[in-house]
C-alpha cells in the first residue's frame, strides 16, 4: 500500500490548514481538489471519504483522517522525523492547546462570527464560557514564549495558529501584540510560505475569468 497521503481540499478552506501541516512534515501527497457544489464535497464519491461533505480530508495507507486538528495531530506522529510532536511523557501542553483549539476557540469565534453572545446565565452552559475569557486566556498562553509548547514549534502552532492567523488578519479575534509577536514568528516558516503560495496560486486560478 502506496505511503502518499492523499489529500482532499478546496484552497479557500480549512484544507490550508491541512496543507500547511503536510508541508511541514514534508509528506508525499497529491492534491484532489473538491468545489464546494455539483459533484465536489457533496458528490457520493467524497462522502464516502468524510459523510459530512466537509474538506479537509486525507486517507493515508488506507485510513481516513478528517478533523483539521486530528490531522495535524495524526501527521506529526505519521512522520515522526519531522519533530512536531513531543514525547509521550511531555504532551501536556500539546494536548491542551490543540483541543482549546478544537473547542474554545472555534466555538467562541464562530459564535461570535454569527452574532451570538451568550447570557451570563448561558455562558454557565456553554463549554469556552465567554468570548472575552477564550481570549484572555490564549493570549496569557502566548505571553512570554514562542510557541504554545514553549520554544518548540508543534502541530498545535499549525492548527491553533493558523485560527490565529485567520483571526488577525480578518478581525474575528481582537488586535494584541501577543497574537502580532506570534504571527509573525509562524509567517516566517518556510513550509508555510509554501503551502500559501501553492494556496493562493489556486485561489486565483479558480477566480481568473474563463
Amino acid at each position: 500500500m502506496s505511503d502518499q497521503v492523499q489529500f482532499y481540499t478546496n484552497p479557500m478552506s480549512r484544507g490550508q490548514i491541512a496543507r500547511w501541516m503536510l508541508e511541514e512534515v514534508g509528506a508525499p501527497y497529491d492534491t484532489h481538489l473538491l468545489s464546494y457544489d455539483g459533484d465536489g464535497m457533496k458528490g457520493a464519491d467524497y462522502l464516502a471519504i468524510n459523510p459530512m461533505g466537509k474538506v479537509p480530508a486525507i486517507v493515508h495507507k488506507g485510513k481516513t483522517v478528517t478533523e483539521c486538528a486530528a490531522i495535524c495531530a495524526y501527521l506529526a506522529d505519521a512522520f515522526p522525523a519531522a519533530g512536531l510532536a513531543p514525547a509521550l511523557d511531555d504532551r501536556a501542553d500539546y494536548y491542551r492547546w490543540l483541543f482549546f483549539g478544537a473547542g474554545p476557540v472555534e466555538s467562541a469565534v464562530t459564535n461570535k462570527a454569527l452574532g451570538f453572545v451568550g447570557t451570563a446565565q448561558q455562558e454557565r452552559t456553554l463549554g469556552y464560557g465567554s468570548f472575552d475569557k477564550t481570549v484572555e486566556v490564549l493570549v496569557t498562553a502566548l505571553s512570554g514564549r514562542d510557541y504554545l509548547c514553549g520554544t518548540r514549534f508543534t502541530a498545535v502552532d499549525v492548527y491553533l495558529g493558523s485560527q490565529i492567523l485567520w483571526g488577525v488578519q480578518f478581525g474575528t479575534l481582537p488586535t494584541n501584540p501577543a497574537f502580532e509577536a506570534y504571527s509573525s514568528r509562524l509567517m516566517a516558516r518556510a513550509a508555510y510560505q509554501k503551502a500559501k503560495a501553492i494556496d493562493n496560486a489556486l485561489i486565483a486560478e479558480m477566480q481568473a475569468p474563463a
